[in-house]
């Protein structure tokens, strides 16, 4: 950790002013984004306690294992880190139901889906990092829930009902901090509430260029392989027009994605993280297709010097620049990604810019802003 990271991460623990903090979370099944940021809190508040919906520590990083793990009653159903999201209209009540300690004076959650919704002991105040409202409710219904008119009408019912809860929860809140000004609009919009943005920070020691960037001959995808991410668009035209890709990540669609994938298609798993920084620095260009709240995979690329090709919507615009870091496509079909690679691998990139552009997403500039809105919410 460099020199301004550390000082921003003392001034983080100082914003506290000695509270007795506790951190939530969603859940704690893997790390990927979302708990990377909950990483930087567990390292400015080391005597708080991680609540979760379901957790397990042997499946996150030493920072979040070495605090004790609080579990709502769901988290302590046998099975249930296997299987809570098929327990979807459970999760509202499981975090209402998390026991938050009762001596804590900052409650301080990072929440894509319910964590928004644990409930601060009397005296206690809620500062909420909004990876964005629950996209189960509010977006990306078809990526989810798909197009079948049967679980459409099953399903409309609890997803209207959670809506209401999403929204009548965020009052419980006194101050959230956006990922993204994309999240932030989410959160106007759906919450009705104005926020602070705090870009989550890029590990720039971890990821830097190597000494012959780019020199892997590939492209590559680094997601989850879940529908909304649009990995399929990329198997397709690299399947289709036989140039070599690898996909780095698991999830429920590898299956269907193997399936339609040619040769020049490889599938790598779940890496470490080392791993997947090697491949940063020799592959000729990113892959992002999906729409994301923010997505720090981008980012990582770009420390490592390499550029992006990404859907122009979502908070890849505010993290990309175009034509100096990457190149956007404005529709998510296959031929719009088969043009904007095209039109990438004819530029002549220069990876000290785009590592620049990278190095403004840096730890401080996160850990500041997140120590001003914590500041000014225990005044």
């Amino acid at each position: 950790m460099d020199a301004a990271a550390q000082s921003a991460l003392a001034r983080l623990t100082a914003s506290a002013g000695g509270a007795a903090v506790c951190l939530g979370h969603d859940w704690l099944t893997g790390m990927r984004g979302g708990e990377r940021v909950l990483e930087w809190h567990c390292r400015a508040f080391p005597d708080a306690p991680v609540a979760a919906i379901v957790g397990d520590s042997r499946f996150v990083s030493p920072e979040i294992a070495a605090h004790p793990l609080v579990l709502s009653p769901l988290g302590r159903v046998p099975g249930a880190f296997r299987h809570f999201r098929k327990a979807l209209p459970l999760l509202p009540w499981a975090a209402a139901r998390t026991p938050v300690p009762r001596d804590t004076r900052l409650l301080l959650t990072t929440s894509h889906c319910v964590a928004k919704g644990m409930r601060k002991p009397d005296g206690a105040r809620h500062v909420c990092v909004c990876f964005s409202p629950m996209r189960y409710a509010w977006l990306f219904y078809e990526e989810y829930f798909g197009r079948n008119p049967l679980k459409a009408a099953l399903v409309k019912p609890l997803l209207a009902r959670l809506r209401a809860w999403d929204r009548r929860t965020a009052a419980g809140v006194d101050r959230f901090v956006a990922i993204s000004r994309h999240v932030a609009s989410r959160i106007r919009a759906f919450y009705g509430r104005d926020c602070a943005v705090a870009y989550p920070p890029v590990d720039l020691e971890r990821c830097t260029p190597g000494e012959r960037p780019g020199d892997g001959g590939f492209d590559l995808v680094v997601s989850a392989l879940v529908p909304y991410k649009r990995v399929d668009m990329a198997v397709r035209v690299y399947t289709r027009n036989s140039w070599p890709l690898k996909i780095v990540g698991a999830g429920g669609c590898e299956e269907s994605l193997r399936r339609m994938a040619g040769p020049t298609v490889e599938f790598l798993g779940r890496l470490p993280d080392p791993d997947v920084t090697a491949l940063y620095r020799r592959c000729r260009l990113l892959v992002f297709p999906g729409e994301e709240d923010y997505g720090i995979v981008p980012l990582e690329a770009q420390a490592c010097g390499r550029p992006v090709v990404a859907f122009g919507r979502g908070g890849a615009l505010e993290t990309v620049r175009d034509g100096v870091s990457g190149l956007f496509f404005a529709e998510q079909t296959d031929d719009a990604l088969e043009d904007a690679v095209s039109r990438a691998a004819a530029v002549r990139w220069e990876p000290r810019a785009i590592r620049a552009n990278a190095e403004r997403f840096g730890p401080a500039q996160y850990l500041d802003a997140l120590a001003r809105e914590i500041t000014e919410t225990l005044k």
